[in-house]
Parts: structure tokens; C-alpha cells; sequence
């Protein structure tokens, strides 16, 4: 089978298009993945030990079972319950749920790498717990976690096609739909590889000099 540069070409709008909701969908999720990752690292260290118990044991759940399964879990299951989502919000709601379970751990040990002394020097002029999270630990963890972010934003990103088995048009669905509809996937299948790895690339590459800028505004070395 001859590449067709000609239908190549004529494909382009189409996955142009299907890249902008890819690049939506992992946006979205990952946006999602980070706020719920640092709500779970810190619902594990409260004083509370059935709610740490809780969300641990949640956590170990989210992480031990694969994404597929909670993708299908969330569209296919939920309406049983009452809860009917679109395929879209189902897909960011499992992805979010996913990776947030594993940001947790990226934040977890960005906190553990924060030395006790902060924390009694802390809890020495009597402030509040929230407070010293967002003021003294936060801050001093949010460099040693930049690079667990930011592999898991790739990762987010070369998982969405995932989402194409509950018909959400993403890249990979959109490369399907064109086979279907020509019975040549030569092209469409190879377009999708580059444009994960046009993309993929550079925003590694971004990331790691995110993280050599953090340090050095905040003085570390790496």
C-alpha cells in the first residue's frame, strides 16, 4: 500500500480538529487530577484516622485497577445509579479520578521532602495548619513534585485515546472513523503517531525547563 499524500492532506482539518479536543480532554482532566490529587494527599494526613484509612485504601483502589475499567465504570455503570453523564464528562471525570490518585503521591512526597524543622518552627508561633500548607510547605514541595506533574500530564495526554471506546471524538476515534470509512489506516493511524509525538515532545521538554527555572528562582540546586 503507496502513502496518498493527496488524502493526507485532505484529512488534515479533521484531525486538526480532533487535536483541539484531545488537547480539551487533557486539559481538562489533568486540571481536574491536580486539585482532587492535592485534596487527597492532604485528607491522608489529618488527625482523622478512619478518613485517612478512607482515602488511602481509595487511593490504592484508584491505583491498582486500569483506567479503561473506570472509564467504563463512570458511563456504562453510573446511569444505573441515576447518574447519566455525557461521553465527554465521563471521560474527564475518569481521567481527573485517575490521575489525581497518583498526583497524590507526587505531592506526598514532595511534602515528606520538606524538612520537620519547618513544621515545629510552624507549630512554634502557633500557625494554623492550613495555613502553614500553603504558606511554608507548599511552596518548599512544589519543586521536588514538578517533574511527577509534569510525566503525568504527558501521561494524561498519550491516555486519552482511551476515551474513544465510549465515542468520545478524540484523536484515536477520529483515526478509527476514517478507516472505517476508506479501509486504509495506513495514513490515519500514522498521522495520529506523529501528532502525539509533535506534542508530546516539546511539552516534556517545556516541563523540564519549568523545573530547572522554579529551582533556580528558589535558590536549589538540582
Amino acid at each position: 500500500m503507496e502513502w496518498r499524500w493527496d488524502w493526507t492532506w485532505e484529512l488534515l482539518p479533521r484531525f486538526i480538529d480532533a487535536t483541539g479536543k484531545t488537547l480539551l480532554a487533557a486539559g481538562g482532566g489533568y486540571a481536574i487530577a491536580v486539585v482532587l490529587g492535592l485534596v487527597l494527599v492532604l485528607a491522608q494526613r489529618t488527625p482523622y484516622r478512619i478518613l485517612t484509612l478512607c482515602v488511602r485504601e481509595f487511593v490504592e483502589f484508584i491505583r491498582s485497577t486500569p483506567l479503561l475499567l473506570q472509564v467504563f465504570f463512570v458511563f456504562y455503570v453510573g446511569p444505573q445509579f441515576g447518574i447519566n453523564l455525557s461521553p465527554w464528562t465521563s471521560g474527564l471525570i475518569a481521567i481527573g479520578l485517575h490521575y489525581a490518585a497518583y498526583l497524590s503521591e507526587v505531592y506526598r512526597g514532595g511534602i515528606e521532602s520538606v524538612p520537620n524543622g519547618q513544621w515545629e518552627a510552624a507549630t512554634a508561633i502557633n500557625m494554623p495548619v492550613m495555613q502553614t500548607y500553603r504558606r511554608i510547605i507548599i511552596p518548599q514541595a512544589l519543586p521536588p513534585a514538578i517533574s511527577g506533574m509534569g510525566n503525568y500530564l504527558v501521561g494524561i495526554f498519550k491516555d486519552t485515546p482511551m476515551l474513544s471506546v465510549i465515542g468520545v471524538a478524540e484523536l484515536m476515534h477520529t483515526a478509527n472513523a476514517v478507516g472505517a470509512e476508506s479501509y486504509r489506516y495506513l495514513e490515519p493511524y500514522t498521522m495520529v503517531g506523529v501528532i502525539f509525538l509533535a506534542i508530546s515532545l516539546p511539552t516534556a521538554f517545556l516541563i523540564a525547563q519549568f523545573e530547572r527555572w522554579v529551582r533556580r528562582k528558589m535558590g536549589m540546586t538540582k
